[in-house]
């Protein structure tokens, strides 16, 4: 079992920068990618960004290409997103999840075996 804990999010106006955490416990040896979504209301879930525990290989949605940069340090299992520029569409409830295998896409959120519990960001105009 792994444990995803999501923190860093809050309300700040369009321009503004949060930086949200999701910190892992449990059995972490096992994790391959580590992946933020989002969801607003009435939309589906969709991929942000991953990272590889490993190799370090990353990925980020072209909505947030250049703006958002995921990073992690392993001897804390914790994973950051920062988000600078932040765009009222960018409003929406952060998750963190862990895909535990190599197969299946990383971009889909079935691939992933377990979630945190969700951080709300929210952008004002």
């Amino acid at each position: 079992q792994v444990q995803l804990v999501e923190s860093g999010g809050g309300l700040v106006q369009a321009g503004g920068s949060l930086r949200l955490s999701c910190a892992a416990s449990g059995r972490t040896f096992t994790s391959y990618v580590m992946g933020w979504f989002r969801q607003a209301p009435g939309k589906e879930r969709e991929i942000v960004s991953y990272i590889t525990w490993s190799g370090g290989r990353t990925y980020y949605a072209d909505s947030v290409k250049g703006r958002f940069t995921i990073s992690r340090d392993n001897a804390k299992n914790t994973v950051y997103l920062q988000m600078n520029s932040l765009k009222p569409e960018d409003t929406a409830v952060y998750y963190c999840a862990d895909k535990i295998t190599a197969r299946g896409a990383e971009s889909r959120p079935n691939e992933y075996a377990y979630w945190g519990q969700g951080t709300q960001v929210t952008v004002s105009s």
